[in-house]
This record gives structure tokens, sequence and C-alpha cells, in this order.
């Protein structure tokens, strides 16, 4: 299966190194490796024998190198900008890791100018190319991550979630951050997708983990940082009194997520990223993802910017229902944005006076990436 940043890869190759970064096992190694076409330019951090290599600058002859996971090497960043400068214009260079790797730099001189970073997400309802729910049903389910969903097995997709949660605390986490009580931080993971949909506490959380509130806001963004969750901030323009200062957060393994209507309010964030981040990353395109919520109750679930300014309003329902008093609000204050309620069981396909377009989740999310 080619992967929707396939053709984008090869493109941006042509002119600059290309960091892909994303969750672990999200397919960037099967991406590098269809880039590659073959394993001979291919080297592993994580395996003893391809360090090895990297570190001796033994390294393939090959008109394109692939390092995976190269970033834990803590001087990766001078060691990629002494391999373009001296081989660039021979070599080509794809770099793909599990976490942000415009975060890690480890004090190595900049890499600046010299690459493009492109952010991989799991499946999504455009990627798959389907047409109506029953795929939508299945990411629901199992999740987008490539493994649980083409495996299709509700049982194998739970015991996959629960393998990835330690592999990433155990490895990626270990050998990236300096965190000795992994015990809560794995309990922090557990306690996270119960709250999904609803303004992250984050003195609730200290409460609950027994830990200060800068232990908590510290692990919080080691997991953003490995790709595990994304947090929103809130939309706030002058005129409107919206709150500023909570943030909502989600899965990217959104089949954590206990209940069914904040489970497919995550999945619709995480496609709305996917989008947010293809454009940004492929197009420099200046967008941003936020929710707005105000003094007054009034809350629309997706805000998505662009140079600051809402392009589009997108409220996520479990079933039909009527128009959300928070969406009609903020259309009638932004009448340029696009604005969408959209569920995941209902059948409701219309557009209302406002300019409100009411229809079936598959319908918005088919239009995305």
């Amino acid at each position: 299966m080619e992967r929707y940043l396939l053709g984008q890869v090869r493109r941006d190759l042509r002119r600059k190194m290309v960091f892909v970064a994303g969750p672990r096992q999200v397919g960037k190694t099967t991406l590098a490796l269809q880039v590659l076409r073959n394993r001979g330019g291919y080297l592993n951090w994580d395996a003893a024998e391809h360090r090895e290599r990297i570190l001796k600058r033994e390294l393939p002859d090959a008109p394109l190198l692939v390092f995976d996971e190269i970033h834990k090497y803590r001087a990766w960043r001078n060691y990629l900008k002494g391999l373009y400068d001296l081989r660039g214009e021979h070599v080509k260079i794809l770099v793909t890791g599990s976490a942000r790797l415009d975060f890690y730099r480890f004090g190595g001189e900049s890499l600046q100018g010299r690459y493009h970073l492109l952010r991989l997400h799991p499946l999504s309802l455009a990627e798959l190319g389907a047409k109506g729910g029953h795929t939508l049903k299945d990411l629901l389910r199992l999740g987008g991550f490539p493994e649980p969903f083409l495996g299709g097995s509700e049982t194998q997709a739970r015991r996959w979630s629960r393998e990835y949660r330690t592999r990433l605390i155990r490895d990626d986490l270990v050998s990236l951050e300096r965190v000795q009580d992994l015990g809560r931080i794995e309990l922090l993971m557990l306690r996270l997708p119960e709250l999904v949909g609803s303004p992250l506490s984050v003195n609730a959380l200290c409460e609950d983990l027994q830990v200060s509130h800068k232990t908590v806001s510290t692990w919080l963004d080691i997991l953003e940082r490995l790709y595990a969750i994304v947090r929103l901030p809130p939309f706030g323009a002058p005129r409107l009194r919206a709150v500023k200062k909570e943030r909502k957060h989600y899965q990217f393994d959104w089949s954590l997520v206990p209940r069914e209507g904040e489970r497919f309010e995550n999945l619709v964030a995480m496609h709305l990223l996917k989008g947010v981040h293809f454009e940004s990353d492929s197009r420099g395109r200046d967008l941003d993802l936020r929710y707005f919520r105000d003094v007054d109750g009034r809350e629309v679930d997706f805000v998505i910017l662009e140079g600051g300014r809402p392009l589009a309003l997108i409220e996520a329902k479990w079933s039909d229902a009527p128009l959300a008093t928070g969406l009609k609000y903020l259309k009638a204050r932004f009448p340029q944005a696009e604005a969408w309620q959209i569920s995941a069981t209902g059948t409701k396909d219309y557009v209302s006076p406002e300019g409100i377009r009411v229809a079936p989740a598959a319908r918005y999310l088919e239009k995305l990436v």
C-alpha cells in the first residue's frame, strides 16, 4: 500500500534532505523502503550492526541513504550536517524518526535550510479511498495504525495497543528523555484516553498521580514530542469572550478512547490534524488546528485557522442532532469560514439557513488527505 506522502518525499529529495517524523509503527520505515526500492542504503540506529557502521562512517555506496531512528544519537544533527555538506550533491538523504525531529537538537549545529520536514499520520478515510460508512466504522474500531487496521481483528488491535504503549515507554521514551518514574508515566497514559473531549485539567492529573504540576506538565510535553498525544489550544479572537488557557488533547491511537462519542471526536481531530500538517509541510500554508469555547459555555469542536483567521469550523456529533449553538454563534461572527456539523451514524444531509452543512462524517472526511 503506497502512503500519501510518497510522492512528496520523492519530490523533496531532489532539493534537500527529507525528515519524516511521526508515531512509531505508523509506516515510516515502509514509506522509506518504498522510496529506496531496496534495502541497500537503509541504516537503522536501533540495529547494532547498522549503528556501528554509522559511527564508523562506513556507509553504503548508494544514491539514497535512509537513516532510521538516528535522532537517538545525541550528535545526529552535526553528523548529518557534515555528511550533507560533504556528499549532498551526490547522495540523497532520508531521515525517519518516531519523535519530533525538529525538537531533538541535542546541542548540534542547526540544519536549517538543509532539510524538509514531513509528518506521517495514521491511515484516514481519504487515504484509504473508501466510500460510505463501512471503513469509517472499521477505523473507529481498529484505529488508523496500519498493522491493527489491516489485520481486521478488534481483539488483536487491543493487544497491539497495549504492546505499543509498553514499547513507546520502554524504548523511545527511555532513549530520548531523562525520566525515571516510568510506572507513573504509564499510569498517565492509561488515564488520558478517558479524558478525551474535555479541556485537560493538569491539577486533576496531579491529584490522581500524586506528583507535582511541573512533573505532569513535563510528562505531557514528552508524550506530545513522541507523538502519543496532541494538544489543541483554544481559539480566542479579541471580540470573543473565549477561554484562553485550557487545552484539549487527543490520542494518535484513537482506538484507546473508551466512549464511542469521544472516540469519534478523536478520529475527526486526527483526520483534521493530518490535513493541516500536510498542507503546512508540503505547501507552506500557515495553518493551525484549535477548538473554541467561551465563558458562556458555547463550544465548537474544531477551528482550522489560516494566518490566524478561521478557515473552517467543524462540530462532531455521534448521531443526527440539532445544530450546535456554538457553531451557529461562531459562523455568524466569521461568515466567510466554511462550517460543517458531521455525524458518525447520522443520515441527514442539508445546508442550514446559516450556511452550515450538516452531513454524515464521510462526506467531509473523504475530502481530506
